[in-house]
């Protein structure tokens, strides 16, 4: 396993455009969140212990500001032949069980993980209603323990969005598995 941090992108980027098959068999592109008040892209996996540890914290955070107006969606990029848990129909079974409650988004060619400079499992990423990069960094301060995590980054990011305000000054890296590349 190795372990790296998300790269840096200026905040304001725009959202590059997609269009992904979900676990469930739907298509979506990223014109199909317009009406969203921000929009949160999740590159994560089933396979990686990093994202395993925050699974939770993500359902929760749909379940939090999904009603206020905040999409999220979960992408997997890895290449399945080496981690067959990343494989689509594990990805499903995942989804279902954890009642994601947000499309779960398989990119395939890995184009889109290459358009958003994703490296790790997680790496997120925070629009605003303009679909300008308003957070691109980890959910909190602990991704063992969200006990031990007395600062939430990820959520008052999403606060700050849905107030209007300007981004955090401070964005701190995600961290966790490399995405597997194909060869």
């Amino acid at each position: 396993m190795v372990l790296l941090k998300s790269t840096d992108i200026p905040l304001g980027s725009p959202a590059p455009d997609f269009r992904l098959r979900s676990v469930d068999g739907k298509e979506y592109a990223l014109k199909d969140f317009a009406g969203a008040e921000a929009l949160l892209v999740m590159f994560i996996c089933n396979h990686c212990p990093y994202v395993v540890a925050v699974e939770d914290r993500i359902v929760q955070l749909q379940r939090e500001y999904g009603p206020r107006g905040v999409q999220l969606v979960g992408i997997c990029a890895n290449d399945p032949t080496d981690y067959p848990d990343d494989r689509p129909e594990k990805l499903l079974e995942r989804w279902r069980k954890k009642e994601y409650g947000f499309p779960y988004l398989v990119d395939e060619t890995q184009e889109v993980a290459k358009a958003y400079g994703a490296v790790c499992t997680p790496d997120l990423y925070l629009f605003d209603k303009d679909r300008g990069l308003f957070y691109h960094g980890r959910i909190d301060d602990n991704w063992q323990d969200p006990s031990k995590a007395p600062r939430r980054e990820l959520a008052a990011a999403i606060d700050r969005v849905l107030a209007g305000e300007a981004p955090p000054e401070e964005q701190w890296p995600s961290m966790g598995c490399s995405i597997k590349w194909k060869k």
